[in-house]
């Protein structure tokens, strides 16, 4: 029988330029997040960026989105910043948010403070200067910490590469 923990014990961190500090992801689903990201910004047509098979994220380009028939034929070039959710903040979703439920609360109260944005929510501000001290306690507790910066931009989004 397998423990379930609320948090993952993998994580892949890094420098989240868009808000200048640190982020954390799921170290088991962050890459293939990420190549879904790079997937749809990779696509050249709307009937390619509809055709983007999403597993962990939804498609801000799909069908339920964006129908041909509303002016956004297949073979209309595609930009994936010229996408609503995309251009608002909503797609992906905010790599800094993700702290909130990746790291214990005592750590999150420790080493950040929560931010909130105008439109996306709230996020975990974590100071670049406080990246040794936190990843220290996270391997103290058994966790396996990664620094992986240009992953973590990835999935940021877009806007923010």
């Amino acid at each position: 029988m397998t423990t379930h923990h609320p948090t993952t014990r993998s994580l892949v961190y890094g420098h989240a330029q868009l808000h200048d500090c640190l982020a954390f992801a799921d170290a088991s689903t962050a890459a293939e997040e990420a190549a879904e990201i790079q997937a749809l910004a990779a696509a050249r047509t709307w009937g390619e960026a509809r055709q983007v098979r999403m597993t962990h994220l939804w498609n801000p380009a799909g069908p339920e989105c964006y129908e041909p028939e509303d002016g956004y034929p297949d073979d209309r070039p595609f930009e994936i910043n010229e996408v609503g959710s995309v251009v608002e903040g909503d797609w992906p979703p905010m790599v800094t948010a993700r702290a909130s439920e990746l790291l214990p609360r005592d750590l999150q109260r420790q080493f950040g403070s929560r931010e909130g944005t105008a439109l996306n929510g709230d996020y975990l501000e974590i100071p670049l200067d406080r990246e040794s001290d936190l990843v220290a306690a996270l391997r103290e507790r058994g966790y396996e910490v990664t620094r992986d910066d240009k992953l973590i931009n990835v999935l940021d989004g877009p806007l923010a590469g």
